[in-house]
C-alpha cells in the first residue's frame, strides 16, 4: 500500500487531488469486477425505477429530483443507468450489463466486498461510476463549514482517455462553490433545486488523469473534475465514495443524502 510523503501532501493542496498508483492490488480490484458483474447479472429492476443518472443541471432535476427511488437510496443498494441505453418503456436497447453508470448508494454497508474495502471510513455516496460532467463534490455533499469532504476514486480498471479516466482543473478547489443542489420542502417537486448557478467551464484547462489499475485519486471536494463518456471498446470500472471530517463539522440537512438509524455514517476513528 502507498505511502503519502509530505511532498504529495503539499501537491495535493495545490492541485485539489493527488494519484497514489498501485494503492490496491489487481487481486483487490478483480474481486470488486467479479462482484459487480453478479451484481448486475442478478439485478431486476423495475421499469418505474430505471432512473438515468446525471450531474447536468436539468436532467438531474427531471430524473434524479423526480425520484424517490434516488433520494432514498443512501443506505440501499439501488442502479442506475446510463442516457440512451432505455426506450421509452423502460426497456434496454443494449446489453444490461453495459447500461450501468453507478451502483449506489451503500455497496461499502450491505455488500461483503466492498464493505472490506471501506470497513473503516465515514462513508457517504459510494458507487460504480460512469460520465461525469464537470461538476465539484461539494455541489452534492455539503458540509460546515465548506471543504471537508474527500473523495476516493478507485481505478478498479486501467482508466484512460479513450475509455474514460478522470480530468482534473488544478487549483479550481481555491474559488469555493458555485451552487449547491439542495432538498427541497417535503411534498413538493421536484425533490431537489439548486442554490446558485453553473459555471461555463473552459474546456483547455481540464488536465487528463490516466490511472492504472489499483491506483487511487484522491479529490478535494471543491475541485473540478469530470470523466467522459466510454465510447470505447474496453471497459472502465472505478469504485468511488467519500468521507468527511468529522470534528468541528456538521452535515448539511439540506444535502440529498442523509444518514438513516438503520445506516447512520460510521466513523473512522471513535
Amino acid at each position: 500500500m502507498a505511502v503519502v510523503t509530505q511532498q504529495q501532501i503539499q501537491k495535493f493542496h495545490e492541485d485539489g487531488f493527488l494519484v497514489l498508483e498501485q494503492f490496491f492490488t489487481a487481486e483487490e480490484c478483480d474481486r470488486m469486477r467479479s462482484q459487480i458483474q453478479s451484481i448486475v447479472a442478478a439485478m431486476e429492476v423495475p421499469a418505474h425505477c430505471r432512473t438515468q443518472f446525471s450531474t447536468k443541471e436539468d436532467e438531474q432535476l427531471q430524473a434524479q429530483g423526480s425520484s424517490d427511488y434516488f433520494l432514498t437510496s443512501g443506505d440501499k443498494i439501488r442502479i442506475f443507468f446510463e442516457k440512451g441505453v432505455l426506450d421509452e418503456k423502460g426497456n434496454f436497447l443494449i446489453p444490461k450489463e453495459k447500461s450501468i453508470s453507478k451502483i449506489g448508494h451503500a455497496l461499502h454497508a450491505h455488500d461483503p466486498v466492498f464493505k472490506q474495502i471501506t470497513h473503516s471510513s465515514k462513508v457517504q455516496q459510494p458507487g460504480i461510476g460512469g460520465e461525469v460532467t464537470p461538476h465539484q463534490d461539494a455541489t452534492f455533499l455539503h458540509t460546515e463549514p465548506l471543504g471537508r469532504v474527500l473523495g476516493f476514486w478507485i481505478a478498479v480498471e486501467d482508466a484512460t482517455q479513450e475509455n474514460g479516466c478522470l480530468w482534473f482543473v488544478p487549483g479550481s478547489h481555491t474559488a469555493g462553490v458555485s451552487r449547491r443542489m439542495v432538498r427541497a420542502p417535503p411534498g413538493t417537486l421536484p425533490c431537489v433545486h439548486f442554490v446558485g448557478s453553473e459555471p461555463t467551464y473552459d474546456h483547455s484547462r481540464f488536465v487528463a488523469l490516466p490511472t492504472r489499475k489499483g491506483g487511487l485519486i484522491l479529490i478535494h471536494g471543491e475541485v473540478v473534475h469530470k470523466s467522459d463518456l466510454n465510447s470505447s471498446q474496453a471497459s472502465r470500472h472505478a469504485f468511488t465514495f467519500h468521507v468527511m471530517e468529522a470534528k468541528g463539522t456538521s452535515w448539511s440537512k439540506e444535502n440529498w443524502l442523509q444518514p438513516t438509524p438503520e445506516l447512520p455514517f460510521p466513523s473512522l476513528y471513535t
